[in-house]
């Protein structure tokens, strides 16, 4: 399978390149794309936090854990490598900002080691406050056992908060996870010793594997695809969300731009894109290039008001026409 590079097209280089995706910049920020602050530097002390503005917040599924509409994704700028200087700020500036909920993954480049020194700069207060949840894309259980010790010694962390089975694309994939010597039983012995606290599924490509796996074993969350052009092929909302709720399981929207394509096509604003998807989900993941796309995307919290089902229909109507463009992830 595949675990290369998805975040293509950033929200700041269509927000520079494109009037119409600059007239939609979140509302909440009052102005157009702030600069970024130097990437050496952070817009406040490390460590040192403001009062996040008032957002509702939602239950996790049965985690009891709250979390607000909008949380940090482990791409964007976080999915490279050798760029310390540009990614640690953008974590920084998302804990300093009362992020609750923080993505990341080892096939992600160097995230995990940016959440690291992030968490180190910010003391042992911030990881306390946080839902930090990685993933293992090795199917095996010794082999996913030694990717989650290298993910804790990376992160700098005792434990996860969530352990998730990471991109899930078929049934021969379900066969080995769930069957003799497979990962779901390394899930099990870190649960049993303290490691893992919960566990999770993500997938993008096809709902119904992620259908199957919430068949097979009881998890805790699912990580899928939620944006506007979802309803027009493979939809995860009606299937997979849909699911999840009546388990009880609670849902991460990802795919929130669709890679930047929406916005660049100016078809819809980042805060509808936002908005639409934390409306489904309990929370949306989304990376960020800057401590400016932190802010600006964080700001959505602000007085947050889900959408209604006529403005999510009325969304998936606009976006529709070129639905095939932006969801290319799924099969």
């Amino acid at each position: 399978m595949s675990h290369g590079p998805e975040h293509t097209t950033t929200r700041r280089d269509v927000l520079a390149r494109a009037a119409a995706a600059a007239a939609g910049v979140v509302a909440g920020s009052g102005a157009a794309c702030t600069p970024a602050a130097p990437a050496s530097s952070s817009a406040t002390p490390p460590g040192s936090t403001v009062p996040a503005p008032a957002a509702p917040l939602r239950l996790l599924g049965k985690t009891g854990f709250e979390v607000e509409p909008v949380s940090l994704g482990g791409e964007g700028i976080l999915r490279s490598a050798g760029r310390a200087a540009e990614a640690v700020p953008v974590v920084l500036e998302a804990l300093r900002l009362g992020v609750r909920y923080c993505d990341t993954a080892p096939a992600y480049g160097e995230s995990q080691d940016y959440y690291g020194e992030a968490l180190r700069t910010a003391g042992p207060a911030a990881r306390a406050r946080i839902f930090l949840a990685s993933k293992t894309h090795v199917r095996d259980r010794d082999g996913a056992l030694r990717l989650l010790d290298e993910s804790l010694r990376r992160l700098g962390t005792d434990h996860l908060d969530l352990w998730q089975l990471h991109d899930l694309r078929d049934e021969a994939e379900l066969d080995r996870i769930f069957g003799r010597g497979g990962v779901i039983e390394a899930v099990e012995a870190a649960r049993a010793d303290g490691r893992v606290r919960f566990v999770g599924i993500t997938g993008h490509y096809r709902p119904d594997i992620l259908l199957e796996a919430m068949r097979r074993y009881p998890v805790d969350s699912v990580l899928c695809a939620v944006n506007p052009a979802d309803p027009v092929r493979a939809p995860f909302v009606t299937t997979v969300v849909a699911e999840a709720r009546r388990r009880g399981i609670g849902v991460v929207g990802m795919k929130v731009m669709a890679a930047g394509r929406i916005l660049a096509d100016g078809a819809a604003s980042p805060e509808e894109l936002i908005r639409y998807a934390a409306s489904i989900a309990d929370t949306v993941i989304i990376g960020c290039g800057s401590p400016a796309e932190v802010r600006e995307n964080l700001a959505v919290r602000a007085g947050f008001v889900p959408m209604s089902e006529a403005e999510r229909r009325a969304l998936e109507a606009r976006v529709a026409p070129r639905a095939r463009r932006y969801d290319t992830f799924k099969a």
